[in-house]
């Protein structure tokens, strides 16, 4: 058994050829035959003190994280936004690398590494080969550092990424007392299966805080043999009413932007669908017209909507 101080095992060992490729301690490249004066030079970039790399290497996200792992002790696993960042999920930016640790003397400060205390009998999962926070813990990592629709964001793209249902996560959730854990479970309940973006997240969420009714998510339209002819991103199926949002990729490609003006048409005019597209300015810039118009749209359908909930302000300032 490693000592509990040990640092996190170097994916190289002593028997085996230094891959210089990889982030390596000072020590292991020392050790390997490296000069200090030659780990100092131009063939060798430091990415944190004691902690080296070919120059070679073009400097990314994933080659940080490693570097910061290596500086700690084995257990200690990437955390917070450098979890996003393996799971490629969105987060608001932020340049330090997380790491966390179940004991606090094995943090280990260094400028750019952020070291956090965490409650031990986490089991990491692995991506890109580095342990990292299970998707429970890190909705309880984030919800002390992001809003409500950051979080619910993040939730939605974990179900996506990891093979999780919504489901699963609140399940999980509701087991854990760590101090966030309660945020956490709140934006767990507005987390959905099936959600493509970012901003249809932010769409939805606009459209729950302001107490409309809650639209089904990637509703399926399909012909008598089961076949799907059309994915709605969110949708009324009985009134017949889609909200859609309309990214920038929809215009610019001229092929790509006739086929949606088809399959619009069709849902429009064969099958008697209210569309309506939302692009980034509904969002950020004029909630309060894209509320109306949905709430318009199901009231001319016969929805009862009541007067919109103000607490989407909170987050949708416009």
């Amino acid at each position: 058994m490693e000592p509990k101080d040990s640092p996190t095992p170097d994916p190289t060992t002593a028997d085996e050829p230094l891959d210089t490729s990889r982030p390596f301690l000072r020590a292991r490249g020392v050790g390997a035959g490296i000069t200090p004066r030659r780990l100092n030079g131009p063939r060798f970039r430091r990415v944190f003190s004691d902690v080296y790399v070919s120059a070679d290497r073009p400097p990314d996200e994933l080659e940080r994280i490693q570097a910061a792992l290596l500086l700690h002790p084995a257990g200690a696993r990437a955390s917070h936004h450098s979890a996003a960042a393996l799971y490629t999920v969105p987060v608001p930016v932020d340049p330090r690398v997380h790491v966390s640790v179940p004991d606090a003397d094995q943090r280990r400060w260094r400028p750019g590494v952020m070291s956090h205390l965490s409650p031990a009998g986490i089991v990491p999962w692995r991506r890109s080969g580095l342990p990292v926070s299970p998707p429970d813990r890190l909705m309880v990592e984030m919800a002390g550092l992001v809003d409500l629709v950051d979080l619910v964001v993040l939730g939605d793209a974990l179900v996506r990424r990891t093979g999780w249902s919504a489901d699963r996560l609140r399940r999980v959730l509701a087991d854990c007392t760590s101090y966030w854990s309660g945020r956490a479970r709140w934006a767990a309940g507005f987390v959905r299966d099936g959600v493509d973006s970012p901003m249809e997240t932010r769409l939805r969420m606009l459209m729950a805080l302001a107490g409309l009714p809650e639209p089904v998510v990637d509703h399926h339209l399909v012909d008598a043999d089961g076949v799907v002819l059309r994915r709605l991103d969110l949708a009324y199926p009985v009134p017949r009413v889609a909200v859609e949002y309309d990214g920038r990729h929809h215009v610019e490609r001229i092929d790509t932007w006739l086929d949606d003006v088809d399959r619009d048409a069709e849902l429009r005019e064969e099958r008697g669908w209210i569309l309506l597209k939302v692009v980034s300015r509904g969002v950020y810039r004029e909630p309060d017209r894209t509320l109306e118009r949905v709430a318009t749209a199901l009231r001319s359908r016969g929805v009862e909507v009541g007067p919109l909930s103000p607490a989407y302000r909170e987050y949708f300032p416009g």
